[in-house]
């Protein structure tokens, strides 16, 4: 794994803080670096099931969903946390309702057709027979607009005291629906001193899809949350909106993630076959990670979903199509390029010329190994991330470590955070870096001798190019 994600709507701050504190100790024990995502919850709608017992509900009867949660659920009644469900929704609208969404092969979640509302009540005809488990249900109307605001109180509590403690990486933002909030959101996490914590918004309706184009532009990156679009979306049209969400982060470079890929997983051994098709053809239309979900937080095989995901995308990307993802992206780019654009794709362009077997970049942001990682090299990239001395007003600090955790969320990029002595070693910065690379890339059995590396680099204000031997 690269990046581990804390849903925070079904656990408290301490239950995720022993997780995070194991999480450290098993990076440290392993000498990896793994980045922290915090997802926050949204306009997320929910039942209460206090009590935990089994609720069945059988095809064809007739169930009512209340605002009053004073009330105890039952197979005729359900309260749920929104008190405009009733003014929100219309006879024949489509309303989901599940302990998880919905897979289409579990019997734990339940289709309601809207047949009438009354009042703060909403009286809704049972389309299939579930038996309801669980002490949370998740509650979706497909294509409603639900008046809630998208960065909850409740989230931000969490931002500013579990978030802020841990100094995480990234924000997962649940149901982003317009650009304004990933605005909020970034403005928000500046007055928590997260500056450097990067944004990836969540698209889960097609409320956020109709504003997609705005959200990207604003956003660090994208996460196609896949079990709400296939309930707001008729299941023909998913594919359509995923390849063109890919797609459009690919055209500017930035990473694309998929969810709710194995989720056979959750209780078998193997994944089915058209989920390992699923996740090789995300890795070939263009997509940067896959997220994982009940299939690691309440699965049998957990260790096991991850290495058959991995082992699916290593496999798709030796066969994936580079040259054509490359003129594509040039065809994009308008002329005249970038300086900074030109060397990036000049790079990409001389390891496929040479057989490079990686590329070596040195960056102190991050920006130059994702301007080389949006070309999809064929080869590694090895992003040596240079430290630099910062002053917070109290004290003087390195950075690195947040920019080297960033790069694992994008597609080929090995982040290697180079100690403090290199960042004050003067004219031998870049020479001690490529040094770090390559003994690095040899460890792991990506460099032997007598192979060509290409390095990027900046010299003064301008970045360049140049190709060097590995001679072990």
């Amino acid at each position: 794994m690269s990046v581990a994600r804390f849903d925070f709507s079904g656990f408290d701050g301490d239950y995720h803080q022993e997780t995070i504190d194991n999480l450290r100790t098993a990076a440290k024990n392993a000498k990896k670096l793994c980045a922290v995502m915090l997802d926050t919850i949204g306009p997320e709608l929910q039942v209460s099931n206090e009590t935990g017992k089994l609720i069945e509900l059988k095809a064809d009867d007739h169930v009512t969903i209340t605002s009053d949660t004073t009330i105890q659920p039952s197979a005729d009644i359900l309260p749920v946390s929104y008190a405009d469900l009733a003014r929100t929704v219309k006879k024949g609208d489509t309303i989901f309702l599940g302990q998880y969404l919905f897979t289409g092969s579990e019997t734990t979640s339940v289709w309601l057709e809207v047949l009438e509302t009354k009042n703060q009540d909403v009286i809704c005809l049972v389309k299939n027979s579930a038996t309801l488990s669980g002490f949370i249900f998740t509650m979706h109307v497909s294509q409603v607009h639900v008046n809630l605001p998208t960065l909850t109180d409740y989230d931000k509590q969490v931002i500013s005291s579990w978030g802020s403690r841990n100094n995480i990486d990234f924000v997962s933002l649940s149901y982003t629906r317009h650009v304004e909030d990933v605005q909020e959101l970034r403005a928000f996490l500046k007055t928590q001193n997260l500056n450097e914590t990067r944004i990836f918004a969540k698209i889960e309706t097609v409320e956020g899809l109709k504003h997609f184009d705005e959200i990207l532009r604003e956003a660090d990156g994208v996460i196609l949350s896949r079990g709400n679009l296939g309930i707001d979306l008729p299941p023909e049209k998913v594919f359509l909106f995923q390849k063109s969400a890919v797609y459009k982060c690919n055209m500017v470079g930035k990473p694309a993630i998929i969810t709710r890929v194995v989720d056979s997983m959750t209780g078998n051994l193997r994944p089915t076959r058209a989920e390992a098709t699923d996740v090789a053809n995300a890795v070939l239309d263009g997509t940067d990670g896959i997220l994982l979900g009940a299939e690691t937080l309440h699965g049998l095989y957990p260790v096991e979903a991850i290495k058959i995901v991995g082992g699916i995308c290593a496999e798709a990307e030796r066969v994936y199509n580079q040259l054509f993802h490359f003129k594509t992206i040039l065809k994009y780019m308008k002329e005249p390029m970038s300086h900074a654009e030109s060397v990036a794709s000049s790079a990409v362009r001389a390891a496929l010329t040479v057989k490079a077997a990686i590329i070596v970049v040195f960056t102190s942001s991050g920006g130059a190994a994702r301007l080389i990682a949006k070309y999809r090299p064929t080869v590694p990239v090895f992003a040596v991330v240079i430290p630099r001395l910062k002053t917070n007003s109290l004290k003087w600090i390195f950075t690195g470590s947040s920019q080297a955790r960033h790069l694992l969320g994008v597609r080929g990029v090995y982040p290697i955070l180079a100690g403090p002595i290199v960042a004050t070693s003067g004219g031998s910065t870049e020479e001690t870096s490529l040094k770090l690379a390559l003994e690095y890339g040899e460890s792991v059995g990506l460099l032997k001798p007598n192979d060509q590396v290409v390095v990027f680099q900046k010299i003064g204000d301008s970045s360049v190019v140049k190709i060097v031997e590995f001679e072990g």
